[in-house]
């Protein structure tokens, strides 16, 4: 059993993975000052209820910044579903290692080609559609 920390912005996009086998303090804290360092300083950061999220905050100072609600994380609990539909398409993971690469992977796939169909018409989406598949290509290449 492994546990994947995501941070995710307001937006719902996937800003950074991370995989532990603990949820305790000490790995909520190591993902946080990841997220932090490379994320810079939020206004507000959503959290379930779990108590190690308080203990890491007190210790980076960041309590006040907490926001702890009902429905407050259903952003990041959303967020979780392409990863988990493709994750059981695989039939799971046999190592650690591999589950971290295609998490940061995913992350950076599923931000750039998800559009939000239901916003926008069908030749809209088309064009953004190709113009994110054009972008992708001239990126791997």
């Amino acid at each position: 059993m492994v546990y994947l920390w995501r941070a995710v912005d307001h937006e719902g996009e996937i800003l950074e993975s991370y995989i532990t086998r603990t949820r305790d303090r000490d790995a909520a804290l190591t993902f946080m000052k990841k997220a932090l360092r490379r994320h810079c300083k939020p206004e507000a950061i959503t959290t379930d209820g779990l108590r190690s999220y308080r203990a890491a905050m007190k210790e980076l100072g960041n309590a006040d910044k907490q926001e702890v609600g009902r429905w407050a994380n259903n952003r990041i609990e959303n967020s979780h579903l392409p990863f988990r539909r493709r994750e059981r398409a695989m039939l799971r993971f046999r190592r650690m290692k591999t589950l971290q690469k295609f998490a940061s992977v995913h992350a950076n796939v599923h931000n750039h080609f998800s559009l939000e169909r239901h916003l926008t018409d069908r030749q809209t989406y088309r064009e953004r559609r190709s113009a994110a598949l054009a972008e992708w290509q001239v990126l791997a290449s």
